[in-house]
């Protein structure tokens, strides 16, 4: 069915968490540290990551970060019981969810399969392409311009522009945002809302658009916000 990553230096925890995975029907793939977990990420192409956040040689936090560059294939991080901000950390660097120690591998096969189904709903959805100003966002492509240069985005990146951009000055809550893009399977919070807008417009600040903006709606939510052109 699908490819999964388990990083996990509990060889123990990883070996329970394969024969979950094949009985499942995926094809696992395990890794006992960091950088191990990275070479195995650019090599097979995982669908979804299953990351514990203390690894040697590379911890979690570093393994996100370094796939969040390029990809936005589903991550979940595993946490310790009762700490907070591994979780808050994990979602900041883009984490798709969390899951705690100590855990059923029952209820990690059920996060797998609800971020499976969430990406075979996006995968369904049919492009279109979008263009305001100097702006254009090419769904079907999956690239965005301005001013005819390309901004590199990820998947869910594109998504959030593209929802965001195609309502202009409507204000979503960060509730909104996550259940349509991420599904109301989705298990974490909206603390990963944030954070892929923060990346979002950092990349799209780079370029000069000076009437539009992703805006914040203080205790509300974002909307793409339109300005008079003069």
């Amino acid at each position: 069915m699908a490819t999964v990553l388990i990083a996990d230096d509990n060889r123990q925890i990883s070996s329970i968490l394969e024969e979950y995975a094949k009985k499942e029907g995926h094809t696992p793939y395990v890794a006992f540290d960091g950088q191990e977990a990275l070479e195995l990420f650019h090599r097979v192409h995982p669908d979804v990551v299953l990351l514990d956040v203390m690894m040697p040689r590379m911890d979690g936090f570093e393994v996100c970060r370094e796939i969040r560059k390029t990809s936005d294939t589903p991550v979940i991080m595993v946490t310790a019981r009762g700490e907070d901000f591994e979780r808050i950390m994990g979602l900041d660097i883009g984490a798709d969810d969390y899951i705690v120690k100590p855990f059923s591998p029952g209820e990690v096969m059920a996060r797998i399969r609800a971020v499976l189904r969430r990406i075979a709903r996006e995968d369904a959805k049919k492009g279109q392409v979008f263009s305001y100003g100097n702006l254009t966002v090419d769904l079907d492509e999956y690239t965005v311009t301005i001013n005819g240069e390309k901004v590199l985005l990820t998947k869910k990146e594109t998504e959030i522009l593209w929802t965001l951009a195609t309502n202009q000055n409507k204000v979503f809550s960060r509730d909104n945002l996550l259940n349509s893009l991420w599904g109301y399977e989705y298990f974490g919070d909206t603390r990963t809302v944030d954070s892929h807008i923060k990346r979002l417009r950092a990349k799209l600040d780079e370029f000069p658009h000076d009437i539009w903006e992703i805006k914040t709606i203080w205790g509300v939510g974002y909307k793409f916000e339109v300005k008079d052109e003069k």
